[in-house]
């Protein structure tokens, strides 16, 4: 059983959020014909185990991967290079061939450092995105004493195109980008706006996982110099009717998405996006996704492509 969420079918609805809609309902009805399947998965999540203490977003991005890449899918996974990360431990070491680059947010430079780790038992590689300023000796969204960093959307922002700069170095073009966390929330943005042209991502459709994460800071004020790269302006945020950052981040990701996976019930931002046409995976245990998130990732790639295409 798949566990996708309904479509609104209301009739005052708009004439292109009720094309969504359909084909989306369509694709699905398609479970029984071979479809192309999206075969390479990019996953920027926000946290993953065992780099950092477990949560249900940490086994999200640990979990997802592996069993995506046990369907027979190709997949690369990002997360931020926490200051929690113990380095030795965990046997990360830097890729002198990716890092170098300096990515400007909000007029100031920042170099971007790339790591890489394994896990073993997984057969998985983690790339790690990595700077002196927003992350050596920093925790996630806060400090030890649980204060929220000031920062935290130009750390967002820093990642978000620190991940896609890598994924153009690495010459790799996915078929699917899942973004898990509100660290990721600008990514569907960037690739819809910014990234659009770029080889590597125009063919390319984004899943976004909306953050689990309870943090209260408002929206800083220079968010229009933080979110501005190429044709990517602080206009996307409008109409999204949040004053506190991650409530505004998880609308933003979930705006410019192709479909979105829950990690847990939010029923705020699920009529949001189905108010938008946009597909929904309910939250599911970690047991379950190999069964459902392939076919939900297909099911997502094949939105507005054509027929021959979706059967090749």
């Amino acid at each position: 059983m798949h566990f996708y969420s309904k479509q609104f079918e209301n009739a005052n609805q708009s004439i292109v959020n009720r094309e969504k809609s359909r084909t989306f309902a369509l694709i699905v009805s398609k479970n029984n014909k071979e479809m192309t399947k999206a075969k390479k998965i990019l996953y920027i999540t926000q946290e993953m185990v065992p780099f950092v203490p477990e949560t249900d977003m940490a086994q999200m991005g640990r979990y997802l991967p592996q069993a995506t890449q046990e369907k027979s899918r190709e997949i690369r996974s990002f997360m931020p290079k926490w200051g929690i990360i113990n380095e030795r431990r965990n046997q990360l070491h830097e890729v002198i061939r990716l890092s170098g680059i300096n990515i400007v947010v909000d007029d100031t430079d920042h170099p971007l450092v790339i790591k890489v780790a394994s896990i073993t038992a997984a057969r998985m590689q983690i790339y790690f995105i990595d700077n002196d300023d927003f992350f050596t000796g920093r925790g996630m969204g806060t400090d030890d004493d649980g204060k929220e960093y000031n920062d935290n959307a130009e750390r967002a922002a820093f990642y978000a195109r620190g991940v896609l700069e890598t994924i153009k170095k690495l010459k790799w073009s996915p078929d699917i980008i899942h973004c898990i966390g509100w660290m990721s929330s600008f990514v569907p943005l960037y690739i819809k706006t910014a990234y659009a042209e770029e080889p590597s991502f125009r063919d390319c459709k984004v899943v976004f996982t909306p953050s689990t994460q309870i943090l209260t800071s408002p929206i800083p004020a220079n968010m229009d110099g933080i979110i501005a790269f190429r044709n990517a302006t602080i206009s996307a945020t409008q109409g999204l009717g949040e004053k506190k950052l991650i409530p505004m981040l998880n609308k933003l990701g979930t705006k410019y998405a192709d479909g979105i996976g829950f990690i847990e019930e939010n029923e705020t931002l699920r009529n949001y996006a189905e108010g938008l046409g946009k597909p929904c995976m309910q939250p599911i245990a970690k047991e379950e996704y190999g069964a459902n998130y392939p076919t939900f990732y297909d099911n997502v790639w094949s939105i507005g492509r054509p027929d021959d295409e979706d059967t090749k």
